[in-house]
């Protein structure tokens, strides 16, 4: 029997360095950097990233860790740092998509600029081109140089720009982005304690079914796959479309945790069973409005100050987040959304109403009887 060294969970899908990245790689490193500048003013909706290294020499070391907050909102970090895949993959995880100066660093895909000037710097670096995603001309007249044509023989058939069609690198740059959006996938969050209902409010019937298969079902006709979140079970055999917590005794935590520990590279849309006024509408709002390059989408009564941390779509950035919440000690997800950077969706407070008494459950009851 082979022996097993690492845990088995599922690793979440990394390029080299960062979750999406691409090197730019050809010429010069300022006409790179200007190319960066350029596609990131017009895709200014994604949280970007550039990866470069420094020209400068006899840089002193630094003693100590510089951090200077300027007014307008940017951090300046000025640290002593060696490359190291797996840290720079922690520093971008919140990024969307990371460019990365091909000139210094092997990304794991490619944008390849033909420069007459460059050619022994592409012969050079052959070996780290593998996984083309598209070709820039500097000028008209470069040609294909033999190197590229005897690596790559289909290598004319790969998209084509000039270096001047912004418009048309920056739409191609955004469908790599689009491509890596994640999927989205269903929570029903179960199990509670239930100690002021005096009994399971997952089970509670306001539609003549369980209230955990009513928000499952909500979930699956929007086309999500969805799983119930489930304590630790000794008497049962846990199924298929149950995620059991191996986070325990965190409560909602734990079970957000856990869904992200059995699939970290999906969106979790996480819904409790004591909101029985969230309908169909309110689930397609939330999809719709979701903004994929923030921590998470979530809703927010129009009276209420603060989010409702279980209607709330996850992104997987967020699972490195509550991660950290819970090494400083904390195990409140609306503590992690409320100092984090989500998009926030205002309705009605009364699609959102908690139901957490038996005197509170037979009012719920009667008004889905009537709206019904």
């Amino acid at each position: 029997m082979t022996h097993q060294k690492h845990a088995k969970i599922t690793r979440k899908q990394n390029d080299t360095y960062a979750t999406n990245e691409v090197a730019i790689l050809g010429t010069n490193c300022g006409i790179i950097a200007d190319l960066v500048k350029d596609v990131s003013l017009k895709l200014s909706n994604y949280n970007l990233a550039y990866f470069d290294a420094s020209h400068a020499k006899n840089v002193d070391k630094n003693d100590f860790t510089e951090y200077t907050f300027h007014q307008q909102g940017n951090l300046q970090i000025n640290t002593t740092s060696t490359i190291n895949n797996f840290e720079q993959r922690l520093q971008f995880i919140n990024h969307d998509f990371v460019f990365i100066n091909g000139n210094h660093y092997q990304g794991a895909k490619q944008i390849l600029i033909l420069d007459n000037e460059k050619k022994a710097s592409i012969k050079k670096r052959l070996s780290q081109i593998t996984n083309i995603q598209f070709i820039i001309k500097r000028t008209s007249d470069v040609p294909y140089f033999d190197c590229l044509l005897e690596k790559f023989p289909q290598i004319k058939n790969i998209t084509c720009y000039q270096i001047d069609e912004i418009d048309k690198i920056t739409t191609h740059i955004n469908s790599l982005i689009q491509e890596h959006i994640p999927p989205v996938k269903g929570l029903v969050l179960t199990g509670g304690k239930s100690t002021r209902m005096g009994t399971d409010k997952s089970e509670l019937k306001y539609y003549g079914k369980p209230q955990k298969e009513y928000t499952k079902e909500l979930l699956e006709n929007n086309n999500l796959k969805t799983f119930y979140s489930v304590q630790v079970a000794t008497d049962k055999t846990i199924t298929s479309d149950e995620i059991e917590d191996s986070f325990l005794n965190l409560g909602p935590f734990g079970g957000i945790c856990s869904a992200f520990q059995k699939d970290p590279n999906s969106a979790w849309l996480v819904v409790a069973t004591d909101v029985p006024f969230v309908n169909k509408e309110l689930i397609q709002l939330l999809l719709q409005r979701r903004n994929p390059s923030k921590t998470a989408t979530t809703i927010k009564g129009k009276n209420k100050e603060f989010p409702e941390p279980l209607i709330t779509i996850y992104e997987p950035k967020a699972y490195s987040k509550l991660l950290q919440y819970l090494a400083q000690g904390y195990s409140c997800p609306r503590k992690m959304l409320i100092n984090s950077d989500i998009e926030i969706i205002e309705v009605d407070d009364n699609l959102i109403r908690n139901i957490n008494t038996p005197e509170e459950f037979e009012i719920a009851k009667k008004e889905i009887n009537i709206a019904m």
